[in-house]
């Protein structure tokens, strides 16, 4: 599967063929926000913190919680919380030459 011209695995469940919830990309990734789903109290406080349709984020970490730059500046969310974010890849993880 391609986004954006770039060769990207996600997961073959995903709704729509480029488009996936922030949790099924890789870390260091660069993603746009397409969707947010979820209550309307959830998605106008992630709109609030900076997760806004068409932003252009980076996922830097998928650990316990979702760490994510977002208008440079380092943010932490849940896991729950980033799969009600649907994202398109604009730019793959980049790969560190050993």
């Amino acid at each position: 599967m391609k986004s954006a011209g770039f060769p990207v695995n996600l997961d073959p469940h995903c709704q729509q063929p480029f488009m996936c919830p922030l949790t099924k990309v890789q870390a260091g990734s660069a993603v746009r926000i397409k969707r947010l789903s979820g209550s309307t109290d959830v998605t106008n406080r992630l709109r609030e913190m900076g997760f806004c349709e068409e932003q252009k984020i980076r996922l830097l970490s998928q650990q316990t919680n979702v760490i994510c730059q977002v208008c440079n500046v380092r943010l932490g969310i849940s896991s729950a919380l980033a799969e009600q974010i649907l994202v398109e890849v604009v730019e793959p993880a980049r790969r560190v030459a050993a």
